[in-house]
């Protein structure tokens, strides 16, 4: 079976989604391995790395992609680039399918097995195979890095014989993967951390890490089947955002996690709490891109609200290209390697499989999966 990784296009990613070590492994599954020339240069990777991998690099990338049984990526495809792939293709990659309902319908147009990595099930076999949240725990620890980088002050307490700086304040909304690691990472630096999630279950691993947990009563909530936080209602957000207001103000960093997947961000910080903060304080919105948590970020952007500097820049686990792309190839390898058939030497699509329903989007002309197929159809 032939797996062909192209480059990616996106501006500015530098990720890659098989490092040369899982490049090795893929052929030693027995898959004929081509990777586009050039592929690996954001991270740090060389073409020749992957040929002595293993790997064939070729610098066509239309041909390449033309005669892949399996292709392998990061970021969805282009439009344009799904005509050129073989009816029964298996294209894996994160898809964004409740938002792309064109690409989802030229996929299934184009007869390919399109598999969605921001859809595999939260279960514990799929663990292993989870780029959400191996890619958001970067972006979590990111958060706090740009946090340090743009505030004007230190992170931990410090007693010198010119007087003792005071830690400085975090407080964190969202204590998903990556709230979580931004907890613990700025629990690392020195902070006084304080944290909140809709999702009570949490304080627990919340005070587990060192920081405080804030405690508001929003009163029914809790979280899906999948560990996500359910989506609160236009009373809830209220609530929450006037018990949060104090803590904002007292706070020199806000970050801010909140998403609902497939969905448009909440919004849970106005701009009047972040013009109570202090000048030269800094709020992160992990959630610019997909709508915000903070009234006035800017996706993709630094901006400056009354002196407070908004970060609101996406593409988190790309400041960290290397590594990110290394916990991606892990996922990855590990879907193909789970549903790898060794007598037909190849990458089998079963429907009896508990993980790989859940995760495809389109196969046999046919979209499959029943909430993408509801949306499309104008049901939800």
């Amino acid at each position: 079976m032939r797996i062909a990784i192209p480059r990616e296009t996106y501006p500015g990613e530098n990720r890659v989604p098989i490092i040369p070590d899982v490049a090795k492994k893929l052929c030693q599954l027995g898959a004929e391995l081509v990777v586009e020339g050039g592929m690996g240069q954001g991270s740090g990777f060389t073409d020749e790395q992957y040929r002595e991998a293993g790997a064939e690099v070729s610098s066509d990338r239309t041909a390449m992609l033309g005669a892949a049984d399996v292709v392998l990526r990061i970021r969805k495809p282009e439009l344009a680039e799904v005509s050129q792939l073989k009816a029964g293709c298996i294209h894996i990659s994160f898809l964004d399918p409740f938002n792309e309902h064109e690409l989802v319908n030229a996929l299934k147009a184009q007869g390919v097995t399109a598999i969605s990595m921001e859809m595999i099930p939260r279960s514990t076999r799929s663990q292993k195979m989870d780029a959400l949240s191996s890619q958001a725990n970067l972006a979590g620890y990111t958060m706090v890095m740009l946090a340090a980088q743009y505030l004007p002050r230190i992170f931990p307490m410090m007693m010198t014989p010119a007087g003792t700086l005071k830690p400085a304040k975090v407080f964190i909304i969202g204590a998903g993967v990556a709230g979580l690691q931004a907890i613990a990472t700025a629990k690392r630096l020195g902070a006084k951390v304080i944290a909140f999630d809709t999702r009570p279950v949490v304080a627990e691993q919340v005070q587990s890490l060192g920081a405080k947990f804030l405690d508001i009563d929003l009163g029914e909530t809790g979280q899906t089947a999948d560990g996500y936080a359910k989506e609160l209602t236009p009373e809830q957000v209220q609530i929450q955002r006037d018990a949060q207001k104090a803590t904002i103000a007292e706070s020199d960093v806000v970050i801010t996690t909140a998403q609902v997947f497939g969905r448009k961000a909440p919004l849970i910080v106005t701009r009047d709490m972040v013009e109570g903060m202090a000048r030269g304080s800094v709020v992160i919105d992990m959630a610019a891109d997909s709508g915000g948590n903070v009234e006035g970020s800017v996706a993709n952007e630094v901006v400056d609200i009354n002196g407070v500097t908004v970060v609101g820049r996406g593409n988190l686990a790309n400041e960290v290209a290397r590594d990110a792309s290394q916990m991606y190839a892990a996922n990855l390898f590990n879907l193909v390697e789970d549903n790898w058939d060794q007598e037909s030497n190849s990458f089998k699509v079963d429907f009896e499989d508990d993980i790989l329903p859940g995760c495809i989007i389109t196969h046999g002309g046919e979209v499959v999966h029943e909430t993408i197929k509801t949306i499309l159809a104008g049901g939800g």
